[in-house]
């Protein structure tokens, strides 16, 4: 559901990281949010980006995300940086929580870089409930690192700072994820690098939940061959050809969904399955719900029987 905001404020953070708070034009109370959960920025020229909320979700009046400028940006991040500016009115969708904070005896939350946006409103969460919790915070330098100060001041030594500049490098994760006990979860968000060094530390992988900016690579499927689409609600039949995804083929016929990252990582596309076997290629559903088969992205994802019927 989109919602118009306004921007009510912009304040540098850190290196390149910009916080924008938003605000209802009207003065009423926002939807309500839990951490994990994140925004679609309806931006100009059509661009739509995804950024996660980094508030307190107990203040029902301000929507709060934090934005770095990517050097190499395909356009969303430097439109925030120039043009988000105090007044400025815009459509959001959302919230969505794709990476949601369960319950565990104990938490490891582990962030990289602007990947400590969630992970900020996880540990707040934490400290308010006097949870067992601690994090391990990594970063270029610490001039590029926002909100250290909070942070440190919610946990003190519960968070682990490293700086590459004052390491000599990235971290080593042994010690921190070779820690990990029974009944505790590990949530990491953050650079590919990060999240896969995560993955293959970290002894019982069930335990981690993790949140990406980017999709990584997908080895090529023996299933990508052509199939129909039909939309359940009006019966129109949409042919999908072989390296063109779900989401293209119904826009070239007139049927657009809502949509945004188009790499099967923000769940802005998820669309309800009513029948066919998808082939799940995301990065947002569970084991569970691929096996279930109810639901699917359709930026990334394709079909392994002849037919695929949407709830569209």
């Amino acid at each position: 559901m989109a919602h118009a905001v306004r921007v009510h404020s912009t304040t540098w953070l850190a290196n390149g990281v910009v916080q924008v708070e938003f605000r209802d034009p009207a003065g009423a109370d926002l939807p309500a949010w839990e951490p994990g959960a994140h925004l679609a920025l309806r931006l100009g020229n059509g661009m739509t980006r995804e950024y996660s909320l980094c508030g307190d979700p107990a203040d029902r009046r301000s929507w709060t995300v934090a934005v770095l400028r990517e050097p190499n940006s395909r356009g969303g991040s430097s439109w925030v940086h120039e043009r988000l500016t105090a007044g400025t009115l815009l459509e959001v969708e959302g919230p969505r929580n794709n990476f949601p904070l369960e319950p565990a005896e104990r938490h490891l939350l582990i962030a990289g870089g602007i990947g400590v946006t969630p992970i900020l409103a996880m540990a707040r969460r934490l400290a308010e409930r006097g949870a067992d919790w601690r994090m391990v915070y990594c970063g270029r330098s610490r001039e590029s690192m926002a909100f250290l100060p909070r942070l440190q001041e919610l946990g003190g030594d519960r968070v682990r700072v490293h700086a590459d500049d004052e390491r000599g490098g990235p971290p080593d994760l042994r010690a921190e994820l070779g820690a990990v006990a029974e009944g505790e979860l590990v949530y990491c968000c953050g650079p590919e690098p990060l999240i896969n060094a995560v993955e293959s530390t970290l002894p019982d992988p069930s335990v981690l939940r993790v949140e990406r900016f980017r999709a990584p690579e997908v080895p090529k499927s023996t299933s990508d061959e052509s199939f129909e689409v039909v939309c359940g609600n009006s019966g129109v039949r949409v042919p999908v050809a072989p390296g063109t995804s779900v989401l293209d083929a119904l826009a070239a016929s007139g049927i657009d969904v809502p949509n945004s990252c188009q790499e099967g990582v923000c769940g802005t596309c998820e669309t309800k399955v009513l029948g066919g076997e998808p082939e799940h290629r995301d990065h947002v559903l569970s084991p569970a719900e691929r096996e279930a088969g109810d639901t699917m992205m359709i930026c990334v994802s394709r079909c392994r029987s002849a037919e695929l019927v949407l709830d569209l």
